[in-house]
């Protein structure tokens, strides 16, 4: 897929260093990735590319969303595809609550930023089509996986994404069908939709 750039944000306190992100474009995906460890660079960055009407694939490396389960005994469970790694204890909670506010300073800056308003999608078949667009996704890089810094985590998530395509959709980690959706809080509170269907919607996740 040409025309497309991939991003991935890993969460975490931006005072102690704790957070990095990287950018993959599918025109020239032989050059290295290039690094950050600034929210502000990331947002302009993400702008820049859809300001020149680039397709942008966006990821977070912490929950997006939750699991809601009709039985009470499993609402705090490890989501499917998750393992032995509960998205509410230890390291998951920790990113979760810290992406409740740095994915909404993103999504909104990158919305301050942008000329025009581009489209949002979940559905990466959708998000093919022509024009722009901003495609949202989870990263999940856990075990050996982990590269020992926050950015080539992020970089890690980027080339795990670039080595699903065409169809990145097939790497999906985890599929749950009743859910809320923090991402989509995040979303409707920046702007980028007023579609509160979003509140429900599981987005992508690629594992690392």
């Amino acid at each position: 897929m040409t025309n497309l750039t991939i991003y991935c944000a890993d969460i975490g306190s931006v005072r102690r260093g704790n957070f990095g992100w990287a950018r993959l474009s599918t025109d020239s995906p032989t050059e290295p990735c290039v690094i950050g460890s600034e929210m502000g660079q990331l947002a302009s960055s993400v702008a820049t590319d859809l300001n020149c009407q680039r397709k942008v694939a966006l990821g977070f490396e912490c929950p997006l969303f939750v699991p809601i389960s009709d039985d009470p005994v499993e609402l705090t469970s490890a989501k499917p595809g998750e393992g032995n790694r509960a998205w509410c204890a230890g390291a998951g909670a920790g990113s979760l609550a810290t992406g409740l506010t740095q994915t909404f300073w993103v999504l909104e800056r990158i919305r301050l930023l942008t000329k025009e308003e581009a489209p949002l999608f979940f559905d990466w078949q959708t998000f093919q089509g022509p024009g722009t667009g901003l495609f949202v996704w989870e990263a999940f890089v856990t075990g050996k996986a982990k590269a020992g810094s926050h950015r080539a985590d992020a970089e890690t998530a980027v080339m795990a994404f670039y080595a699903g395509l065409p169809n990145p959709e097939t790497l999906n980690a985890i599929k749950s069908t009743k859910v809320r959706s923090l991402i989509g809080a995040a979303l409707l509170q920046s702007g980028w939709t007023i579609d509160i269907d979003c509140l429900g919607k599981a987005c992508l996740v690629v594992r690392s």
